[in-house]
């Protein structure tokens, strides 16, 4: 039975954001994302484990290896609800901004 988990605890791990940044790139074999991390390989296969339960990445075997990739459009959904938060965050720095500028201009002319 596959268990379902939440993607956003598989992202507030930071060595499974690390493995997700990888696999951007290119798809990876376990061994070949293990490589990068000074963990023991079953660590790595765990956090696999939970990526693939969040449906953020897609195992394939070829021969005897299993290789990794993203599964784009998911990540995209929690881009998507991230997206919110960046609109707050983007309008406060405006704000900052434009609050700096007039400081800025105060000290220049006065």
């Amino acid at each position: 039975m596959k268990l379902r988990r939440d993607p956003f605890q598989a992202i507030a791990d930071p060595t499974r954001r690390a493995i997700l940044v990888m696999l951007t790139a290119q798809t990876m074999s376990a061994g070949a994302i293990a490589s990068n991390f000074d963990v023991a390989r079953p660590t790595i296969s765990k956090h696999l484990t939970v990526l693939s339960e969040c449906d953020l990445i897609e195992s394939n075997q070829q021969g005897r290896e299993i290789f990794y990739e993203l599964k784009v459009d998911n990540m995209k959904k929690i881009d998507q609800w991230l997206e919110q938060f960046r609109k707050i965050w983007e309008d406060r720095f405006d704000n900052l901004d434009n609050y700096l500028a007039q400081l800025q201009n105060k000290k220049t002319n006065g």
